[in-house]
């Protein structure tokens, strides 16, 4: 019975609309949603503003930040720069061993117009190529990559503009 009260407290308050977020620090003059518009993609690589958007979005949303249009921040970012290049060459072969994929991604958190806090973050991630000379796996390799090393800056990025 000791053990079923806890248990049963827990999802009673969950059911009332109660939940847990990760602690943080939290945003600048006390900021508790944040609007993140699509992100910029400055990169000749289309389609990478989704990915990164989502992962950044994603990011705010673990932390409870996460808000619309109307919230009382509002975090822009812009995709700088993405490189690919050998990052590991196989012995006695011209052939790749790994690839890395690169990333600069700026970040700037705004209330009213008002820039609070501006970072450039960047990062790598490695990835194999395919097995077999198979183009289609080795992208698909290679946006996975691009999927991992976008949340791993999104991550830093949110956790960057939180510390001002």
């Amino acid at each position: 019975m000791k053990r079923a009260l806890p248990v049963t407290i827990c999802l009673a308050a969950l059911g009332c609309g109660y939940h847990f977020t990760a602690a943080g620090a939290g945003f600048p003059q006390g900021i508790h949603k944040v609007f993140a518009p699509v992100i910029v993609n400055r990169t000749a690589e289309p389609g990478l503003e989704g990915t990164f958007t989502e992962a950044v979005r994603e990011q705010l949303a673990r932390g409870g930040y996460l808000g619309g249009e109307g919230s009382e921040g509002r975090l822009e970012g812009e995709l700088l720069s993405v490189t690919a290049t050998v990052a590991q060459l196989a012995p006695g072969t011209s052939g790749a061993l790994t690839y890395r994929v690169s990333a600069v991604l700026r970040v700037r958190l705004f209330r009213d117009h008002t820039l609070l806090a501006q970072t450039d973050v960047t990062g790598s991630e490695d990835y194999l190529p395919a097995l077999r000379p198979d183009v289609l796996t080795t992208e698909a390799n290679r946006q996975a990559a691009i999927r991992r090393l976008a949340s791993a800056l999104a991550t830093d990025a949110v956790a960057r503009l939180q510390t001002g």
